[in-house]
């Protein structure tokens, strides 16, 4: 999605085009547009604010590069887009916010982060709301999880405390994957 409302910027997308299309929801900062496009932390949080003046619901994504895993600053590199991507919202914005954490190592790649890997993340973005608007928008704003979520891995992954529910990539693209996936949400939220 653009970050401007109109004006000549062949190839992007504004908010009044997804708006009459009928999108509620748009992904906004997901890896390729960051680590491919570059695309800053600065124009994410540009994109969320316009996408909530329009009335749709983003999508933010944050998640670290293999070596940023492997040299320890997964915490420091997602607090950063966070803290970027998400500067000036209001706790009200916040609410209507989704944050999803997709460790660029894992996504397409078949490698999926533990269940422990990824609720670790999750609890770090979750204790980042709290002190940056208040215990109750942190235990209100969904955070998803993405990459490589599966039938097989869904169910454990879902199962943390912390995550609340999946954005799920290629896996949506077979339908029976993306069936297996449906039901072991169901599953959790039955139990």
């Amino acid at each position: 999605m653009s970050e401007y409302a109109d004006g000549a910027y062949t190839g992007e997308i504004s908010c009044a085009m997804l708006r009459d299309l009928g999108a509620a929801s748009v992904i906004l900062g997901h890896s390729e547009r960051r680590n491919v496009l570059g695309e800053t932390n600065a124009q994410v949080n540009r994109k969320t604010l316009a996408a909530l003046a329009a009335g749709l619901q983003p999508i933010v994504c944050v998640g670290e590069l293999l070596e940023q895993r492997q040299a320890g600053q997964t915490d420091q590199v997602v607090l950063e887009q966070c803290t970027g991507s998400l500067a000036e919202l209001t706790a009200e914005q916040m609410l209507q916010t989704v944050i999803a954490y997709e460790p660029v190592w894992a996504i397409g790649t078949g490698q999926v982060a533990t269940p422990a890997q990824a609720e670790a993340v999750h609890a770090t973005i979750r204790q980042w709301l709290e002190g940056r608007f208040s215990p109750e928008v942190a235990g209100q704003v969904r955070i998803l999880y993405g990459g490589s979520v599966k039938p097989d891995n869904a169910s454990e992954l879902l199962a943390q405390p912390n995550i609340d529910g999946a954005l799920v990539g290629g896996a949506s693209l077979k339908a029976d994957s993306f069936l297996g996936i449906v039901a072991a949400a169901e599953a959790l939220v039955q139990a």
